[in-house]
């Protein structure tokens, strides 16, 4: 029997098309806040998950931000707090008001109750700490005392872990009698006498064996663990090598004190992500819904560092001021060279900041690296000299010229090619995170090789 033919061709669902929040329902939203038809209000947004009402409330202006709370009122969901951006959530929180925000931490898994907390202001956690219960306060404040983005800032308090001389039988029953498990997990932590993970068990595999059967005998004893201290990217370096859906985080005497799972870490491979972009642009963070005044604050400093570097790339250029004085078409067409090696340092520069990243680039094949991008240098100087140099002498009807094109073209490609490897792994060496650093160093050594180059073969060819 034939299977049915499905037609694919032109076929294309976007992913805002499958969640509850469209343009239409933005727009009702608005309409009814401005009606302030509170019923209808309540009516429209009823059906969104948490992550769509936080996207929400983002999209809308400050001021239909706190009609719309001030029109859901108590029925305010927590969760949307957790899926908020930092601007955003601060704002979200002035407007609760210190209680009100207490009590809804209340109701948050301990990792994103300590998330929320931390974007508050020194002031503003402690009052709402002091509205807290006296255990989800201890454990906020032992949250709090670990390094910022670490395992033990991500990592939730709620896990399942049962001795290794339990039977099936008796975890099963555990898992049914008990009344403080978390909502979802998808592993049972199997401990020793003194609470150190010693293997783990997948929901599944309790269910398949028969239930006499020792927990021991079915766990997998190559566990992974991860110390609270870890830097949230090697967690989720951890999670990418070894597929994992779940990690046991332990504390310096490697007792279990926490879990971090897969849903966790997809935020943080996101978040890290952003940073990286953000950090390649010269910007600290995602400021998208920061005040104006606070935006131009917060580039100010990287842009005052780039005019310093545009300075020193000047300087090098009045070194050779009588040469432009003389040949005014070399000030047409140097641009052209610090363009392309800009451009071709920017391209290595990405590659070698992302795997160094997801740690691809290391001290092993940095050499192996380095001599690929070596010939991806001279081959894209080689087309490039030609085709420049050619342009040039047609252009200017001077040979001269033109090979003075080509030959700096050839050595800026090479050497941008080679400083965009070079500087980001320098920078690690030395302690400084290439993500940040690596664009105004290499922009400043290929502006200086293009000019510098140019210029010169102009001076000792052309005068």
């Amino acid at each position: 029997m034939l299977e049915p033919k499905v037609k694919s061709e032109g076929l294309s669902v976007r992913a805002d098309e499958l969640l509850g929040l469209s343009p239409e329902l933005i727009n009702s939203v608005r309409d009814s806040l401005l009606e302030k038809n509170q019923t209808r209000t309540r009516m429209i947004v009823a059906s969104l998950r948490a992550s769509e009402f936080a996207d929400l409330l983002q999209l809308l202006s400050p001021n239909f931000r706190r009609r719309l709370i001030e029109c859901i009122g108590s029925d305010f969901d927590p969760q949307v707090l957790a899926e908020l951006e930092g601007d955003i959530q601060e704002e979200i929180s002035e407007l609760l008001g210190p209680l009100s925000l207490a009590n809804m931490i209340i109701r948050l898994d301990i990792d994103d109750a300590l998330e929320l907390i931390i974007t508050l202001r020194k002031d503003r956690q402690w009052e709402i700490l002091k509205q807290l219960p006296s255990e989800l306060r201890n454990l906020v404040e032992e949250g709090l005392a670990f390094p910022k983005d670490s395992a033990g800032r991500l990592m939730g308090r709620e896990f399942v872990a049962v001795p290794s001389f339990w039977t099936v039988e008796d975890t099963i029953k555990f898992l049914r009698a008990a009344d403080n498990l978390p909502n979802e997990f998808y592993e049972v932590f199997i401990v020793n006498p003194h609470h150190r993970p010693i293997g783990k068990v997948s929901l599944s595999n309790i269910l398949r064996n028969e239930k006499p059967t020792k927990i021991s005998s079915i766990m997998l004893s190559e566990i992974v663990t991860v110390p609270a201290i870890m830097d949230q990217e090697e967690v989720a370096f951890v999670f990418s090598q070894k597929d994992l859906v779940s990690v046991p985080v332990v504390d310096q005497s490697l007792r279990l004190i926490g879990v971090i799972t897969v849903d966790d870490v997809l935020d943080v491979i996101q978040e890290e992500a952003e940073e990286d972009i953000m950090r390649l642009g010269g910007v600290k963070s995602d400021d998208l819904y920061s005040a104006a005044l606070q935006t131009g604050r917060s580039r100010f400093s990287w842009l005052f560092l780039n005019l310093i570097t545009a300075i020193v790339v000047s300087i090098v250029i009045g070194i050779f001021e009588a040469t432009l004085e003389q040949i005014v078409m070399l000030a047409v067409l140097m641009p052209i060279v610090a363009s392309m090696g800009g451009n071709a340092g920017t391209q290595t520069m990405t590659v070698a900041v992302r795997a160094l990243a997801t740690k691809e680039l290391s001290d092993t094949n940095a050499m192996r690296v380095m001599g690929k991008e070596f010939l991806v240098g001279i081959y894209n100087g080689i087309l490039f000299a030609s085709l420049v140099g050619g342009v040039a002498w047609f252009w200017t009807n001077s040979l001269k010229i033109g090979g003075v094109m080509a030959g700096a073209m050839m050595i800026t490609l090479i050497m941008a090619a080679l400083s965009g490897m070079i500087i980001p792994l320098f920078l690690q060496r030395a302690g400084i995170d290439p993500a940040i650093a690596s664009g105004v160093v290499l922009t400043t050594i290929t502006d200086i090789i293009a000019f510098g180059v140019f210029l010169g073969f102009a001076t000792l060819l052309l005068l």
